[in-house]
């Protein structure tokens, strides 16, 4: 392989629920007209999601980290400002706290149309937002190598970004809800193994002749050669509340990606466990979040968040301080420290209850803690 670097450029989407600032509950019928000026203001960079309560941002290709993150929060920002002309806000939450995913209208577009005629009452309960991070790696072989390597540390990335504790109206007892709405879709979940880009060119070809998809881009695994960019694309992770969360897991991805195309350089790789294994650990982000640990599976043991965390920072400080975000990558600290979305959620929701509140209003102050913190630190 030659010894020219990958660019290591950073992409990333966010995806936000647009809710009522009256009531809190999700806008159903959103004004035409918000999208309208969001496109005259941000261009191609917003568009509208599979439903009509959701909107999509994503950045330029971006040199460094900290440019995406200054990106998206020009986007939050006037995202936030168009969607308060029509009484409503973002949050930057994986689902809503009480929504009713079967009143929700989906995006009136033909693509729209044909994945609900598809997908039917799975596709109709997709009432959940994510984060993507692309990261540029202009080489096939080399995104289909490090795509076998990185997976194992998808579940820490997902750990770090609950955000969907609630469902429905209910506490569900999962950090990380939307996993388990999104795995109800078909092609989703940890990626398949290849050993070469042919292999995993071969594989998809067999299924686009089938007619059963069109591309890559209905391959919506945790993370995937991405069908329209020369990228890796990380898609596990819940969206971040707090952006500076997110900026933090972007940073963490690319110099995963960074340190694992060092060892390839140097003729060695990370160990590649089976999925049966990482399934494991997805499990545990999902559930606990950061709280209960996760699998190392080279000691065979179970070991604190916290403990993984600084193991994975000291692999790769040096990738850091190339890619110039040693601190948002330090950042990933403070997340251990304070609790993510999904916990700062639960603490308002039973502060609310013990104050005396219903469980109606306590959850519409979660909302009200969502809307705040999407736009906090902008």
């Amino acid at each position: 392989m030659s010894h020219k670097e990958p660019p290591f450029t950073i992409g990333m989407e966010e995806e936000y629920l647009l809710v009522d600032r009256k009531t809190r509950d999700l806008a159903v019928d959103v004004p035409e007209a918000l999208m309208t000026e969001c496109q005259h203001r941000l261009k191609e960079q917003v568009s509208p999601e599979f439903l009509q309560s959701q909107i999509e941002v994503g950045t330029r290709v971006c040199e460094t980290v900290k440019d995406a993150g200054a990106e998206l929060a020009q986007m939050r920002r006037t995202v936030a400002e168009v969607a308060a002309e029509h009484g409503l806000a973002p949050i930057a939450a994986s689902t809503h706290p009480f929504a009713a995913w079967d009143v929700q209208k989906h995006t009136d577009k033909a693509r729209y149309h044909a994945i609900a005629r598809d997908m039917q009452a799975v596709v109709r309960r997709l009432l959940i937002c994510g984060m993507h991070v692309h990261v540029g790696l202009d080489d096939d072989e080399l995104r289909i190598d490090l795509l076998g390597q990185v997976t194992y540390f998808l579940p820490h990335l997902l750990a770090l970004s609950t955000s969907s504790p609630f469902w429905g109206g209910k506490e569900t007892g999962l950090k990380s809800y939307r996993i388990a709405v999104f795995d109800e879709l078909p092609r989703t979940g940890l990626p398949e193994i290849f050993d070469s880009y042919g292999e995993y060119k071969r594989h998809l070809d067999a299924i686009v002749r089938a007619g059963v998809i069109e591309d890559g881009s209905k391959l919506w695994w945790d993370c995937r050669p991405s069908a329209r960019f020369p990228t890796l694309e990380m898609r596990i992770a819940d969206i971040c509340t707090r952006l500076k969360d997110g900026v933090a897991i972007a940073a963490l991805y690319v110099c995963l990606l960074r340190m694992l195309y060092r060892l390839k350089r140097n003729n060695q790789r990370w160990r590649r466990y089976s999925n049966m294994l990482i399934q494991e650990n997805r499990w545990r982000a999902q559930r606990y979040g950061l709280d209960e640990g996760l699998i190392d599976f080279g000691v065979g043991a179970i070991v604190p968040y916290a403990d993984l965390l600084e193991e994975i920072i000291e692999l790769i400080r040096v990738d850091a301080l190339a890619l110039d975000c040693l601190p948002e990558v330090e950042h990933a600290r403070m997340i251990v420290t304070g609790g993510t979305s999904a916990h700062r959620q639960i603490a308002v929701y039973h502060a609310a209850l013990a104050d005396g509140a219903d469980r109606v209003e306590a959850q519409r102050r979660v909302v009200d803690m969502l809307i705040a913190e999407t736009v906090a630190d902008l």
